[in-house]
């Protein structure tokens, strides 16, 4: 096994399942600006839109996932950029 190619640093993060609510921790050295306060130990907080606890594969079901808001937001950013495109 090579020496030096693993990162360092590990250390317990929660991870947040925004759809579901559902937190797990794990150790990770992910970078966050959140934290969460869990049984009255606080640990960093990164927030996930999909995890095992509610993708499809793992559950079963089907679930649509929100990407309407994201298309318009892009929308908004970029409707300056679309007027002068279609100007020309």
């Amino acid at each position: 096994m090579r020496k030096d190619i693993h990162p360092e640093g590990y250390r317990l993060v929660a991870f947040k399942d925004m759809s579901n609510d559902e937190t797990f921790i794990t150790k990770s050295t992910v970078k966050t600006k959140d934290t969460i306060e869990i049984d009255g130990v606080e640990y960093p907080l990164v927030k996930v839109e999909i995890s095992n606890t509610s993708h499809p594969f793992y559950t079963g079901k089907m679930k649509l996932v929100d990407t309407a808001g994201r298309v318009d937001k892009f929308r908004n950013r970029y409707k300056q950029h679309y007027a002068n495109q279609t100007k020309k």
